[in-house]
């Protein structure tokens, strides 16, 4: 579980990054959870985006996937969702004890 201070510290990062994947009419399937989870591995702070023709809210897709992939929901605001997971071999953002 994340701390405010250490959400904060995230969606401050989330600002510079750019939207790497997105949920389409297609809705959340096996094929996105591998992509969210290999993404998480590689970047460890990430934002997909939910299209309007997806069968699901922001907030239920980011519940899903968080759910599948066992990683934080940093902040959903719109139809953009920031993801969080860090990688137990290589953490790349060092969070510490804020």
């Amino acid at each position: 579980m994340l701390t405010s201070k250490q959400r904060a510290k995230l969606k401050g990062m989330a600002n510079t990054i750019d939207t790497i994947l997105q949920v389409g009419k297609d809705g959340i399937g096996e094929q996105l959870i591998i992509q969210v989870r290999d993404a998480l591995t590689a970047r460890e702070l990430i934002k997909i985006s939910v299209h309007e023709t997806a069968p699901c809210t922001p907030q239920e897709a980011a519940e899903e996937l968080a759910q599948a992939i066992k990683c934080e929901v940093v902040q959903v605001i719109g139809r953009k969702i920031v993801f969080y997971k860090r990688n137990g071999k290589k953490p790349k953002i060092e969070l510490g004890k804020l």
